[in-house]
């Protein structure tokens, strides 16, 4: 079936778009069902090693998909962006995949714990179900930036899978205020490993969490430990679903769902890192942060077809954050934009080995319009400007991240 939507531009004429991805959308709801691929492998085989199929499928296939199809840059027309945003179709796919990742989650799970794995088997297992409960918190940040309590809640619901109930707060009251600033923690520094960035990001975001939530009961009245946390409504989730797994599959649930939950934090540590690298607002001290508002240049940008169908558009991430509750199906992309040079699933696994990763962001980010080589201009890791400087023998004035005093939460 084809589905038009009509708009009208400023001068009356009527404005017609169909979306061609349509249907094509669903991916990134059957997705998060990818580990039973490796399951059903295992199961027709007897082969442990099928188990790391989806990783194959995620990191090998999928980058090779990019490569060989490319990206899709079309946009849809200003004109239509309402009906295109109300259109209930696109949201109802988000509200469907919810349930799937508590699926994805139980199956793997059941799977390790009635099956006499080998020790290394039983590993991959929880690695492939961790990676894959990090697309529910892809899931959770498309349904945490809308602004209905239906929506909300559910967020908090995909966000149980991975015990990770404190991103929606974290990420929509601070990260999207300090996003490529010094006082962000989930803004790679150049120069900064992955691995230096987690030691910031993943405590960072859990106290910056802490603070915006009690900061806002209290305003209105309440304990932070009120069953209005949204955070603690989303925790206690956890406990039931990984509390009821760990008592029916037994003792080793416990490993299972430590490796599990940890990798599904690393998931959207890398999609943080691979984000904003780099990327840095300038001074405006007419703002409420100190920062120009944030712009789609502070953001890296996308538009491989096959892995932007698989993660509901997040890797047009830089009109994501220009508009922050706009949908998934009205992202748009930009000319001139710092552009990654693969999807998500490729910059991750690059993301890993720090050596490749400088020597392929490094001079792409100080190619930038914006920063032209100069790296006053680039959000630097202060551990590494007196090597960077050396190396690329950038202008020394205004360096960010030398000494200053946050005054992000």
């Amino acid at each position: 079936m084809t589905v038009i939507h009509v708009g009208h531009a400023p001068d009356g004429q009527a404005v017609s778009y169909r979306d061609r991805k349509r249907w094509a959308w669903m991916l990134s709801v059957v997705w998060p069902l990818i580990p039973f691929v490796g399951l059903w492998a295992h199961h027709a085989t007897g082969v442990e090693a099928a188990l790391v199929i989806p990783l194959l499928i995620s990191y090998g296939l999928m980058p090779l998909l990019d490569a060989l199809i490319g990206e899709d840059r079309n946009n849809p027309p200003e004109a239509v962006m309402r009906p295109l945003d109300a259109d209930r179709y696109y949201r109802r796919l988000t509200w469907a995949t919810v349930p799937l990742h508590f699926v994805a989650l139980v199956g793997c799970a059941w799977w390790a714990g009635t099956h006499d794995l080998s020790w290394w088997a039983f590993g991959i297992l929880a690695y492939v179900a961790g990676a894959n409960s990090g697309l529910g918190l892809n899931t959770a940040h498309e349904l945490g930036h809308k602004h209905n309590a239906f929506e909300q809640w559910l967020a908090r619901l995909a966000l149980a899978v991975p015990a990770y109930g404190h991103f929606t707060v974290e990420h929509g009251r601070g990260h999207h205020r300090w996003v490529a600033t010094p006082e962000d923690h989930a803004s790679a520094r150049m120069g900064e490993s992955i691995y230096r960035f987690a030691l910031r990001e993943l405590p960072g975001g859990i106290r910056r969490a802490w603070a915006l939530e009690s900061q806002r009961l209290a305003e209105l009245g309440h304990s932070r430990w009120s069953l209005r946390n949204t955070m603690l409504q989303s925790y206690a989730v956890t406990a039931l679903l990984q509390g009821a797994l760990i008592v029916t599959f037994g003792a080793p649930m416990v490993l299972f769902l430590a490796i599990h939950n940890v990798v599904a934090w690393w998931q959207l540590t890398s999609a943080n890192y691979v984000e904003h690298y780099g990327l840095l607002r300038q001074r405006d001290p007419a703002t409420g942060t100190g920062y120009e508002t944030p712009k789609p240049h502070h953001s890296w940008n996308t538009n491989h077809l096959v892995t932007n169908l698989a993660t509901f558009h997040l890797q047009r991430h830089s009109d994501h954050h220009a508009h922050p509750s706009r949908r998934y199906q009205c992202l748009r992309h930009f000319p001139d934009l710092p552009q990654l040079p693969s999807g998500y699933f490729g910059m991750f696994p690059l993301a890993y080995v720090p050596w490749a990763w400088f020597r392929v962001m490094d001079e792409r980010l100080l190619a930038l319009p914006q920063v032209q080589g100069d790296l006053s201009r680039v959000n630097i890791d202060p551990r590494c400007r007196d090597r960077l400087l050396a190396r690329y023998a950038a202008t020394s004035s205004g360096m960010p991240g030398q000494s200053h005093t946050s005054s992000a939460p």
